[in-house]
């Protein structure tokens, strides 16, 4: 079975991390709306949803991907890069807990889940302001069987997976012109639908932000199954698809 944990928008996500402040401030009303479509996105994907209820003391917290990273019946639950959201991981571990074995990451490690982009048995990590190399050998460590590959981000890339997301397979969204991906099924974004180049895929399913008619094109001339969602407000958060979900299989 596929599921997939997320979790409910807070009260106060207008207060959410972004490296510049949006014109036009989050409304949080209809980043519920638009969260809910996502979740109905991902139940016809064939995904069982589990919804943690929100908190309001974490602003971010809607952005769940960032507080664990599971590998087959094993989670990894991160120290998030940004310390304002650290306490977002004990909700998460109680979650994961009745269905994968749990590891802790440890100080000085930091990690966030949207680094992270598993691809067959390689875990390729973000070397970001969120990631250090501490928080790297954690991960290895946590998955001794994947090999790890670090690349380094070009300038203002908050996560690894803002410009690449897997497709399953050895297929990849990825941004042109960004990091080299040898040996894999590339699917090109261009710079101008960047935002685009994150998703989530699942069984031969997209998950992906509405509005980018070339990379749409692109996905539904593989025959992927595409769930176009609207994004305008976790995007003002500096959010997007994979980082509402933590997607995972169990037995």
């Amino acid at each position: 079975m596929i599921r997939a944990l997320v979790r409910e928008v807070p009260a106060t996500f207008a207060d959410a991390l972004c490296a510049s402040s949006p014109d036009v401030p989050i409304d949080v009303a209809l980043a519920r709306a638009q969260h809910a479509a996502y979740c109905d996105a991902l139940a016809a994907c064939g995904v069982a949803i589990e919804q943690l209820p929100a908190d309001d003391s974490s602003p971010d917290s809607v952005f769940v991907e960032d507080t664990a990273v599971v590998v087959e019946q094993r989670a990894l639950i991160t120290r998030p890069g940004a310390p304002s959201r650290r306490g977002e991981t004990a909700a998460v571990f109680a979650a994961l807990g009745p269905h994968v074995g749990l590891v802790q990451m440890d100080e000085p490690g930091t990690l966030d889940g949207g680094d992270v982009m598993l691809v067959g048995k390689t875990l390729y990590v973000g070397r970001s302001a969120r990631t250090n190399a501490d928080g790297i050998r954690q991960l290895a460590a946590a998955f001794p069987s994947q090999r790890v590959e670090v690349l380094d981000l070009p300038p203002g890339v908050l996560h690894l997976k803002c410009i690449c997301s897997p497709l399953g397979g050895d297929a990849v969204l990825l941004v042109e012109g960004t990091v080299q991906l040898p040996h894999m099924d590339v699917v090109h974004v261009t710079p101008a639908e960047a935002y685009a180049a994150n998703a989530v895929a699942v069984h031969g399913h997209v998950v992906m932000a509405d509005g980018f008619p070339r990379t749409h094109d692109a996905l539904a001339a593989r025959g992927l199954v595409l769930h176009p969602v609207p994004v305008s407000e976790v995007r003002k958060a500096d959010g997007s698809l994979t980082c509402q979900s933590i997607v995972f299989a169990t037995l």
